[in-house]
């Protein structure tokens, strides 16, 4: 059974253009993939916390000498992990922040960038043969000719950070100009529309 994960980051619900954008994907990827599995990873409810001193202590003591607190420590991460692992396909939905991915986004990525789980002690990437999908809504339109196209952090850091982990087949669909739906110059549905091609195929894929 071919397994999708999405990834969301967004916190505001059904207001999210990054989350209609991944409900239109969802919708796409069953049609496309009639006998998949979607497993939903909201950000926003995982509990997540940042790396700490503590977190940092069980990350570098060997499994078989960790004493229970240290296990607590990494149980959410060996779990984050495992789904991504387990996933054919990752799909994550998210907005744009000060040119760059929310904290939340930030903090699932220190905890899966894992040594020995999906980045090999020689510096190799370990989480191969999957495809990643990166679902951005910004309010800023960074794509290709667009005069502030060198701010788009966001894209590249996820392309790179994807990279790192072994993932290379990266396809990017960019809902640039979002802050048009805040404002009331464009629905929400009509927003997503517009993207509804890129969006397919990318499902498709």
């Amino acid at each position: 059974m071919t397994k999708l994960l999405l990834i969301e980051a967004s916190p505001r619900g059904q207001h999210s253009v990054s989350r209609n954008m991944a409900r239109r994907f969802v919708r796409d990827w069953l049609a496309a993939h009639p006998d998949g599995e979607v497993i939903e990873r909201d950000l926003m409810d995982a509990g997540l916390q940042f790396v700490s001193a503590a977190w940092l202590q069980a990350y570098f003591t060997p499994a078989q000498q960790h004493s229970p607190e240290m296990a607590n420590e990494l149980q959410l991460s060996n779990e984050l992990v495992a789904e991504l692992l387990a996933a054919d396909h990752i799909v994550i939905a998210t907005p744009v922040y000060n040119y760059n991915v929310p904290a939340v986004l930030k903090a699932w990525i220190d905890h899966v960038v894992r040594k020995g789980l999906t980045l090999g002690f020689d510096g190799r990437g370990l989480v191969t043969g999957k495809k990643a999908t990166v679902l951005i809504a910004s309010g800023g339109i960074y794509t290709e000719g667009s005069p502030i196209q060198n701010r788009d952090i966001a894209t590249h850091y996820l392309r790179l950070v994807l990279g790192v982990i072994g993932i290379s087949d990266v396809t990017f669909v960019a809902g640039g100009g979002a802050k048009a739906v805040d404002l009331g110059e464009a629905s929400m549905e009509g927003f997503v529309e517009k993207l509804g091609a890129d969006i397919k195929r990318a499902a498709s894929m």
